[in-house]
């Protein structure tokens, strides 16, 4: 652990703003992306796809970037991210052929799988236990804040000019990230260093010797994945279904963003002071009948209540999925089973959306958010099952009856056997 003492305030320039500006620069191309792929010849459904292809590439790229950043250590494994990243939004912004900007995308998509992990890996390390969840609450929140500012920053940078600027203003902020990494000295950094084995272990021997927690709370985590990626895409198209202007569609998503973005910091105060559960039940809840509830709106006013309540549901649950993987993962092997862990998670962002859409193509949206929506109960569920059995951190109850055996690990605070 660090020789200072580690606060929220001491992670701002080296953890939380590099997140940020990072964050922005993906932000800011989320929305033009398919705009993108129309504009080198993509038909409607290719374009959706050159969009789908960033999740793609970040699914592809999770279990590498847990192998990367054990070998490399954090900071380093981003840096070589950002080097890669600068190539690859290069290549967007130069595309003239759509699978020129298909694989550039795809690998832009790897490279944000390394900055990711490389920061919960890292937050996981330094942090206290008992300023976890506020710490990975707020890295959470720098990703719904980047995500919500950096399509007005796109907005502006593309007035009057072509599509593929927005590549250039990514790469910018990808190029400023990585300045601020190289400048600004991490927390703890010596403490980080000496933990980077020169031999890490396989990501496959991860894998067999927690099979057990990635089968069980891991399925919990797809879920929840798969609940928090539908709600992007289930807004959109059920506002289309009640003849929603663009322009109104815009204006309720952006409402629902920003509840999103203000409810970060105390979700993480509750996980720190009561409980993972008491947010990751809660939010999950709250989420799934929310969205379930959706299919019964007939108006603007309607739909934007209830997006404001599925932004409330997914904003209290900021960090959950990073907080109870800091939780669970092994000390020795901490940067290759988060890796794991994502990949699970990143695969039910992937799959959730995908329900919805053959649920409208076989003519009934509405019963694929109900499905979706259901799901949330069954998430809820889940964790209420699988959180207490492998988090010593899931209750003050928990908290209190696993005290003794996580003490006994010499800093593993993982509360289950392999």
């Amino acid at each position: 652990m660090a020789d200072r003492p580690v606060s929220l305030v001491s992670l701002i320039p080296a953890v939380f703003l590099p997140a940020l500006i990072f964050e922005t620069g993906m932000g800011a191309l989320a929305p033009v992306l398919a705009l993108s792929g129309r504009a080198l010849g993509a038909s409607i459904g290719g374009a959706g796809l050159v969009l789908a292809l960033v999740g793609v590439g970040q699914i592809l790229g999770d279990v590498p970037a847990g192998a990367l950043a054990a070998r490399l250590g954090d900071r380093k494994a981003m840096l070589v991210a950002a080097g890669v990243a600068a190539v690859t939004l290069s290549c967007c912004a130069l595309a003239t052929e759509l699978w020129q900007l298909a694989l550039a995308v795809t690998a832009t998509g790897a490279t944000n799988a390394v900055f990711v992990l490389a920061r919960q890996s890292y937050l996981t390390e330094v942090v206290p236990t008992g300023l976890r969840a506020r710490a990975l609450s707020t890295l959470g929140g720098m990703s719904r804040i980047g995500a919500f500012v950096g399509p007005f920053v796109g907005a502006v940078i593309l007035t009057g000019r072509p599509v593929r600027d927005i590549y250039w203003l990514a790469l910018v902020c990808t190029a400023v990230t990585a300045v601020v990494l190289l400048v600004v000295p991490d927390v703890a950094d010596e403490s980080v260093a000496r933990r980077t084995g020169k031999n890490p272990v396989p990501v496959r021997t991860v894998v067999r010797d927690h099979r057990r927690v990635f089968l069980t709370l891991g399925f919990a985590v797809l879920l929840v994945g798969s609940v928090r990626a539908t709600r992007q895409t289930v807004l959109p198209l059920w506002a289309d279904h009640l003849g929603q202007s663009a322009s109104a569609t815009s204006v309720i998503f952006g409402i629902a963003g920003l509840v999103d973005t203000m409810t970060f910091y105390p979700s993480g105060r509750i996980m720190d002071r009561y409980g993972r559960l008491w947010i990751a039940v809660p939010s999950m809840l709250v989420l799934g009948l929310t969205m379930a509830s959706l299919p019964l709106t007939h108006g603007l006013v309607s739909i934007t209540v209830v997006a404001m309540l599925m932004g409330f549901g997914n904003g209290i649950g900021s960090g959950i999925l990073m907080t109870l993987g800091a939780d669970v993962a092994p000390p020795a092997t901490r940067s290759q089973f988060l890796g794991v862990w994502r990949l699970c998670a990143d695969s039910g962002s992937a799959g959730g959306p995908l329900v919805v859409s053959a649920a409208a193509a076989l003519g009934s949206l509405a019963a694929g958010i109900i499905v979706m929506g259901g799901m949330g109960v069954v998430a809820a569920a889940a964790l209420l099952r699988w959180v207490p059995r492998y988090s010593a951190f899931a209750t003050t109850g928990t908290r209190r009856r696993k005290a003794a055996p996580v003490a006994d690990h010499a800093g593993d605070e993982t509360s289950y056997s392999p």
